[in-house]
């Protein structure tokens, strides 16, 4: 699968944000848990949310519950974070990311995607 990051840019502390991520190369299914990573200049790519495909279940990080919401749309085969009450902490480069992988926790690892996107910049300002 590929994927495309958009929604990116510029924005002023408690902005708003939606970033998209639209997959191509087949259709995604009941197996695909869909992500977003962050990463910021000289630290690790963490964990934001995530999306099980098969039933629309969500985890969010601790930093971004009750900002950040994840969704998706089937038919576009693409999925959303919309971004709410926008911190100059969330400064970072963000990822899309797939995994097909099963766990009994959640995904949280960036070592358990296969498949990411080329990232997207998102700046708030102070």
């Amino acid at each position: 699968v590929q994927l495309v990051e958009s929604g990116g840019g510029l924005v002023q502390a408690g902005g708003s944000l939606r970033l998209s991520c639209a997959a191509s190369g087949r259709t995604l299914g009941e197996y695909d848990t869909m992500a977003w990573f962050r990463q910021a200049p000289g630290k690790e790519r963490v964990f934001v949310a995530l999306i099980k495909w098969k039933d629309s279940t969500t985890y969010y990080g601790d930093s971004v519950k009750g900002r950040f919401t994840i969704s998706r749309d089937v038919a576009k085969n693409t999925v959303y974070l919309q971004m709410n009450s926008l911190k100059p902490e969330d400064t970072a480069v963000y990822y899309c990311a797939d995994s097909q992988r099963y766990t009994a926790a959640w995904n949280v690892l960036p070592g358990m995607y296969d498949a990411w996107g080329q990232g997207t910049q998102v700046t708030v300002s102070s």
